[in-house]
This record gives C-alpha cells, structure tokens and sequence, in this order.
C-alpha cells in the first residue's frame, strides 16, 4: 500500500481554499492553512452554506500567513494551491513552495480551474514536476462530489494514485481523471452548454423563465437550471470560465459560443452578479422575484410562458430522467423544439470532445453528474433519447458528429453503454467492460430473485445477499404510513427465522420525512380517536419490535431523516448514515410531539451511558433532550447528529453516498458475526414533578418573552410532562412502556386541539410550518 495522507496544507484561504481545508477537517485530519494574511476561521464557521460537518473540525484546523509559516509544509504529505487564478503568482508561489519540499515526500497540487499544468510548471526541476498535478475541487467543496484530477507530461503515476486514494477513500469525492486542457471536462461541458443555450434564447425569443423550465427538472437537470444556477454559482465564475475558454481555444470549432452575451457582460460590469450582490437574472424584492430582461437590461416582475410552464410541470412529475427527457423533445411546439436544439448541440459538442478533454464517455457522464448534479450525463442522456434515431435526427439536421460515433453508427450499437454494463469505447470502436466498484452497488445490483421476500403497497423487502434482508419504502417521500409500519413489523419477524440481519435502505432524495401527515389530519377532523390512538401504539409497538430484535438492524439515513424517520434510525440498534443527513424529531412544526418512540428513545440514548446504581442527576439531559424536541432542531450533518444525541458516537458516516448501501450492509454483517445480542430494557429514575415545574418556568418566560406562543407552551408542557415520567409524583424510575404510554396520550390529545390542525393543514397545503 503507498504512503497515506495524514496532513494536508491548502496555501490560500479565500472561498475555495477554506472550504478545501474545511473538509479535510470534516475528515479527521490536521489542516494547516495559510495566506498573505491570518485567515479567519470566524468567516469559516459562519459560512453558508455551512463549509463544517460540526463546528469542532475546525479545531483541526491550524492557521498562519505565508511569510512566517510556508516552512511547515515540509511537514505535510500534500500541499494544495488554491490562490488567485494568475499564472504570475502562482508560478512564484510554487518557486517558494519547491525550495521547502525539495528532496521531501510531500506532493504538490494546483486548484486551478482551467490554468495549464505545462504553463505552472515553467522554470520548476524534473523532481518537482513528478509530484505535481491538479486537483480541481468544485464548489462548496464539502457538497459537490466531484474531483477533477489532471496529471502532467512528468507526473509520477504513483502520485495520481496515491491522491486519488485519498480523495476517494478519505474525502468521499468521485474522481475523474482529466486531461490538461483549458476548464477540463465539466466546466468545458457546463459553460458550452449554458452559454449556447443563452444564445439559442436570444435566437428564439423566449424569456429567462421559460428557458429554466425547459431545461431544469424536465431534462433531468437541477431545478435551477441555466440562470438560477449561474445567480448560484455567480455571473462572474460563469464569464470568467467563458472568457478563458474563448481566449484558450483558438481552434474550438464552437469557439463563438463562449463569447459572453453582450447583456451578460454589462451585468458583470454593473456588479449583477447573482446571490452574491442581492440579484442577478433573477433577484428577490418586497414584492416577489423579478428577472432581468435581456433586452432592456432592466428588472422586471417575474413573467414566462404559462403553456410552456405547464407542459414542462407535467413532463417534470415523470419518476424516470430517461423517460422524462424522451418525453421533453417530443413534446410538439416550443418546447420540444428548443429542448432539441440545445440538447442536440451539447450532446454533438460533447462528443467531438471525446479524446481531447478526456478518453471515457462514462467518465465525462460521471463528471456532469458529480459536478453539475445532471441526473443523466450527456451520453446518457443521448441512450435514452434512442442512440440511432439521435445519430440519425443530428445528421439530417446537419450539426457535425466525429468519425468515432458515425463508426458506431454504422456497427448497429445499440448504445453507448450495454445492459451487461460495458461501455462504448470510441477510440477501439468496440465495447469495454467496466468493473464497478461493489462499495457503490445499488440495491437494484445487491438484491437476489426476481421478487422480493415481502412485499406491500408501501415497501418492499429484499434478499441482499449474505444473509442480509433489505427494507426499503416506496411511499411519497419516503414517509411512514400503515403499510410502511405493517413491514418493518413482518421484517423483523422473517428475518429472525430466515435471515441474521436487516438493513434499512431507502431511495430518493430524502431517506424518510416522517409520518403520512395527510391521515392523522383525516382522522383528527373525522374525531376518530380510538382510531388515531391504535394507529400510534401500533407505531410504537413496531419500533420497540425493532429496538428489541434478536438480529442487528442498520439504518442506512440520507437527505431529510425528520420526525418517523428519525425515529426509525433510533429504534435501529445501528446507524450508517450518509455525510449529508438532517436529522430531528419536528413535530412541533406541525402542533404534536413524536408519537413513535421518539421521546423514550431519545431520552434513553443520552441516558444509556450511565452506569446502574450511579447517584446521577438525570435532569441536564432531560432538559437537552426537551430543547431539542421542542425547538425542532434539526441537524445539518451526520457528525452534527451525533452531538445532538440523535444517532450514536460510535455509528457509521459515509462521505460517498453512492457507498453508503454497501456500507450499511457491512456494519450489518459485522453485527452478525460479532455476536449480537438485542439490548435488555432498562428504566431509569426521571425527574417527576420538580423536572416539570423546571421545565415549566423556562416555557412561562419564553411564551412571555414572545419567543414562543400560547400554542407553542401547550406543546411544550405536554412534551416536558412526557420526558419528566408524568405529573403526580416524585422522582421515580419509570420504564419505556410508562413513557410511551405518557407519549401516546399526549400525540393524540393534540390532534384534538384546534391549532395544532391548523398547523398540521397549513403544512399541508403550503409545505412550510405555520406559527399560530
């Protein structure tokens, strides 16, 4: 094995280079960051969005200017460059950096984002040059998967691997090997794409918002589109890469298409340069959005096409990106019309670029994906318009495809990747195999049988192998009904006889965004409370089902784990969760309190480590876990879910999300063969009516300090007389079934009250909460 990465230096902290160092830190290891002046890392801990899984990793984080502290990445194994974009400096930099590493083993990276490695290396020594190379991080660094890496003529191929290793296995990152060419693959890709559709605009007439209709969701791109995301990203990142690619590619067949729209230019100029100054081709007001209309260079109310809006809204709510696309350039009139004109270029672009910017259509697929989270890469996306029947359209249309794709055309190909996974090699002319990496297998590649073990309207459970059952939901984002409840129960049953552990795996974006809000409303105003009431504790009864299971479970979280879903990974004996999860119990957003285990569970966890017969004082920990419930408060991060006490120390963090099924299936398996034994139940002496009044002044100052309302104190009361162990009593030890009947009650005496209804309809019509 070659020689890890344990320190790391990032020379530069202004956005790119912080958020580098930032997530480093996010990873357990020693920063050391240094400018021309002390970084600040205040900035960094009040970025947003947030740069830091938890505000501690900045402790890992060392600080210093380049004057007095430049000699101390002697010390590290890697030496990140992320200065201004100028080739003046960064050759002088590098020159100072050569003089403290030479003859040391340290490796020497660039950030740049379109600068040749042939141009930064000018006057550097052979040694120097061999442990150089490029690491194009994309922005923020801690979200966006993509890590673009460009070795030069003289990089020592150990070193690419030996970073590559790092950024894959260390850094979660999706590594793509690019080749030096201005703004390698994705940006290359990105711009031509976004500033040739910006023309075609211009061309057809259309407004900004019908362009983002079109080209969002509808065509498997994000929701922002072109222009929401340029105010994202910035106007003046999206002229820069322009520019440079105008100025860099004298002999680009598409050159023109990276001159910048002369209204683009004036709003750079101007200081329009997205949510950076408060607007850019869209900006917020008092009176809503406006946008700025190409042609008088002005803001106006916020406008578009309804016909194209509808049609596009439509093809948007088709679950499958190839499907949704196919149907995108269908679609007769405007819409399909346009969508075919800029697709058509990109994908011909793209294709032209294969051998230039980098040899594999897969790679530069996966470079669009991780980078500009496309859902389909244009090569995929060419697959599911129909490989042959686009050739063809291209060609009648007379837009110039390379000798490569028209060979194979001509050898019946049915795609550029095959059902058995190999990919369309244009250079061979032939299919190459790929090998997948298993850490990223889908639950589509692990599960066995053409059917799954269990199976109704809400989930489904799969064999995954190696004595593993897999239960995933199928429910609108992924929230829990009856069905989704009836199968956890039923999984746990056939797994203790059929199966030694379960894994909790869902897809989507979200991995569970709690209940199904819709049918406790219905009940509430049908006032079926018997029912209502049997619905909670067949909740509860399943989750404790789960908590006291004689095989592991392993929920496997991501995206939105709120209220249920939360509450499922707490009665889960482990957790394996996704870098990126936001986790918190948020029922009161809606007027109730958790109403599946999520008050005992939660309490437990923050008491479980207290020895038997110590003389503690449990009611700190009550009060953090009342604060937490009561306001709602939602993790931005695995790691920040871990402080909070929603998941425990010990549980799992994938930084690749594409990792985290086969993960979770591991810590599962290594559950199973390492003994498991369900936990034995425990009761603990809670704080009885003293907690309560406790809790009772700090809710009293809040309601009349206006910090909360009249509602929010009934909530709050009813949630503190839960985690106290009831009113009516000293402190006493109470059990888990004494707690969830307390919960039990008071869930269901809130659906009862008439704002919390208004809260739970608000929600519903509006997806927002409502403070009444």
């Amino acid at each position: 094995m070659a020689k890890p990465i344990r320190r790391v230096a990032v020379l530069g902290a202004g956005t790119m280079g912080s958020g580098i160092a930032a997530h480093v830190a996010n990873a357990g290891l020693p920063v050391l960051l240094l400018d021309i002046v002390p970084p600040d890392l205040n900035k960094l801990l009040k970025a947003k969005p947030a740069a830091l899984f938890h505000p501690r990793a900045a402790r890992m984080i060392e600080t210093g200017v380049f004057d007095d502290a430049l000699d101390r990445i002697a010390t590290c194994d890697l030496v990140i460059e992320a200065v201004v974009e100028r080739l003046d400096i960064k050759r002088s930099l590098f020159e100072r950096v050569e003089q403290i590493v030479a003859g040391k083993d340290v490796i020497v990276s660039s950030n740049t984002s379109g600068l040749r490695i042939a141009d930064m290396m000018e006057g550097r020594s052979p040694a120097f040059r061999q442990r150089f190379l490029i690491t194009h991080f994309f922005n923020p660094p801690r979200y966006m998967k993509l890590l673009e890496l460009v070795a030069g003529a003289d990089t020592d191929a150990d070193v690419m691997a030996r970073v590559r290793r790092f950024a894959t296995e260390a850094l979660g990152k999706g590594v793509v090997v690019a080749k030096d060419t201005p703004n390698f693959i994705a940006n290359r890709i990105g711009a031509h794409g976004m500033l040739a559709t910006v023309h075609q605009m211009l061309a057809d007439g259309l407004a900004p918002e019908d362009v983002d209709q079109i080209c969002g969701v509808a065509m498997g791109r994000p929701k922002s589109a072109v222009f929401r995301t340029a105010d994202v990203v910035g106007i003046d990142v999206l002229a820069h890469v322009a520019d440079n690619c105008y100025a860099s590619l004298v002999d680009d067949e598409d050159r023109d298409v990276f001159k910048l729209p002369d209204f683009v230019r004036a709003m750079v100029e101007a200081g329009r340069l997205g949510d950076k100054t408060g607007g850019g081709f869209y900006r917020k007001t008092k009176d809503g959005i406006e946008t700025l209309d190409p042609k008088t260079g002005e803001y106006r109310p916020r406008g578009g096409d309804p016909a194209i809006r509808k049609a596009c809204k439509a093809i948007a709510q088709i679950e499958s990106p190839a499907e949704r696309v196919k149907k995108l350039v269908a679609t007769e009139g405007t819409v399909g019309a346009f969508a075919w004109k800029v697709l058509s270029r990109s994908l011909a672009y793209t294709a032209r670029r294969v051998g230039e910017i980098c040899d594999d259509v897969d790679a530069i697929d996966d470079a669009m994906r991780w980078g500009y989270n496309w859902e389909l890469g244009p090569f995929e996306t060419w697959d599911a318009l129909g490989f042959a029947e686009t050739y063809d359209r291209m060609v009648a249309d007379g837009i110039a495809l390379p000798e490569s794709v028209a060979a194979m055309r001509k050898t019946g190909a049915p795609g550029f990747y095959r059902d058995d996974g190999a990919v369309f090699d244009l250079a061979k002319g032939e299919y190459t195999p790929r090998a997948p990496d298993p850490r990223t297998a889908t639950l589509d590649v692990l599960r066995r049988g053409d059917a799954p073990v269990l199976k109704n309207a809400g989930a489904e459970a799969w064999d995954l192998g190696d004595g593993v059952l897999g239960v995933t939901f199928k429910t609108k984002a992924n929230s829990l009904d009856a069905d989704v409840i009836a199968m956890l129960g039923a999984a746990v049953d056939r797994a203790e006889q059929d199966f030694r552990a379960i894994v909790i795996a869902n897809r989507g974006a979200h991995f569970c965004v709690g209940a199904n809000l819709m049918a406790i409303v219905m009940a509430a105003n049908q006032k079926l409370w018997d029912q209502l009431e049997e619905t909670v504790r067949t909740l509860q009864t399943t989750v404790q089902r789960m908590k006291y299971a004689q095989v592991p479970i392993v929920a496997a979280p991501f995206g939105m784990t709120v209220g249920g879903g939360l509450e499922v990974c707490l009665a889960s004996s482990a957790v394996q969760a996704a870098a990126e999860t936001y986790a918190g119990l948020v029922e009161v957003g809606v007027g109730l309190i958790p109403g599946g285990g999520g008050t005992v569970n939660l309490l437990w966890r923050a008491l479980e480590s207290i020895p038997e017969g110590t003389d503690h004082n449990v009611f700190a920990s009550v009060a953090q876990v009342f604060r937490n419930i009561a306001t709602a408060a939602v993790a931005t991060s695995a790691e920040e879910a871990k402080a909070k006490g929603y998941f425990r120390v010990t549980d799992g963090v994938s930084f690749d999300k594409a990792r985290l099924l086969a993960e979770a299936k591991a810590r599962a398996i290594g559950m199973a063969e390492s003994g498991y034994h369900p936990p034995v139940p425990r009761a603990y002496r809670l704080p009885g009516e003293s907690g309560i009044a406790t809790l009772q002044m700090l809710i009293d100052s809040m309601v009349a300090g206006g910090q909360a309302t009249e509602h929010d104190g009934l909530i709050a009361r009813k949630l503190a007389t839960v985690l106290c162990g009831g009113s009516g009593g000293a402190a006493r030890e109470i059990t888990e079934q004494e707690v969830l009947d307390l919960e039990r009650e008071a869930f269901v005496s809130l659906c009862g009250e008439p704002k919390s209804l208004e809260r739970m309809q608000h929600m519903l019509m509006r997806n927002k909460p409502l403070r009444n």
